[in-house]
């Protein structure tokens, strides 16, 4: 059975995160079906950074597959430059349709040996920034005939996360806005849906922090193959879900994983089991 192929043409998504990673693959994979993309996130081209990637260069690999794209610098902390890029990216496109929560901030540490300000980054990036994003675009979102918010962030199955909580906290709580959202916009057609990886994805992150090898890593291309495979249904029966990717391709018909791979064999599920440890695989 094939993946699903949406036509986006038309449509506008506003993406966090999108110099590397996951949030670009998610603006290529988007704009490779026509949809315009705001690439949003903190490196830009005038940065002296050693790190590849920007969101000019996002938006322009966005461009020359067709669409149109758009780049703004954005530090999810600041809600009053949230509320102008937003005020923005609506003022260039008209509607902005599909608004996905990305970007995100890790650490992984006990309670004892996380300080005080690495708290306030998790929560201030992850819960705020997913919550100012959310506020600035939910009357938006409501007025069009159909549109979706999704978010980068694992179904919420746990109530403690020994030597990891406060990132777990900041992660839920993504969940947590995005599925109280979908009750609040339930009768104006927007989906509003979380997405996970069931395995770690191979990113800058995943390397920095020394989160496996290469034989537990998926490309970033799993996830944006998941998330088309949400932007193919209909937003006004869609809705309330956390999804994992695996679950989401293997309903679509994928039974082999195996180009998604970096090396030979199955990933473990070490993604879902950050938040859900017991969780195993259906098959």
């Amino acid at each position: 059975m094939p993946l699903a192929d949406p036509d986006l043409s038309g449509s506008t998504a506003f993406i966090t995160g999108t110099t590397r990673g996951i949030g670009k693959q998610l603006a290529l994979a988007l704009a490779d079906h026509g949809c315009n993309i705001v690439s949003t996130g903190k490196t830009t081209d005038d940065d002296d950074s050693e790190l590849a990637g920007s969101i000019e260069q996002t938006a322009r690999e966005v461009r020359e597959r067709g669409p149109e794209a758009l780049a703004l610098e954005l530090d999810l902390r600041d809600e009053d430059r949230v509320d102008e890029v937003v005020e923005e990216a609506i003022d260039r496109f008209g509607e902005v349709d599909i608004v996905i929560n990305n970007a995100s901030a890790i650490q992984l540490a006990n309670v004892a040996d996380l300080p005080a300000d690495r708290f306030d980054l998790l929560t201030d990036v992850n819960v705020r920034g997913t919550h100012l994003v959310a506020h600035a675009f939910a009357d938006h979102l409501a007025d069009l005939d159909e549109a979706w918010l999704l978010t980068n962030a694992p179904p919420v199955t746990t109530d403690r996360s020994p030597g990891k909580a406060p990132y777990a906290w900041s992660k839920l709580g993504m969940s947590f806005v995005t599925l109280s959202l979908a009750e609040e916009l339930a009768s104006d057609d927007v989906g509003c849906n979380t997405f996970w990886p069931v395995t770690t994805i191979d990113t800058r992150a995943t390397r920095y922090f020394g989160l496996g090898t290469e034989d537990d890593w998926r490309t970033p291309e799993v996830v944006s193959d998941a998330v088309l495979e949400i932007l193919a249904r209909d937003p006004a029966e869609c809705t309330g879900e956390s999804f994992y990717d695996e679950e989401l391709l293997r309903e679509a018909g994928v039974t082999d994983f195996s180009e998604y791979n970096l090396t030979e064999g199955d990933p473990a599920p070490m993604s879902a089991r950050l938040f859900a440890p017991e969780f195993e695989r259906e098959w």
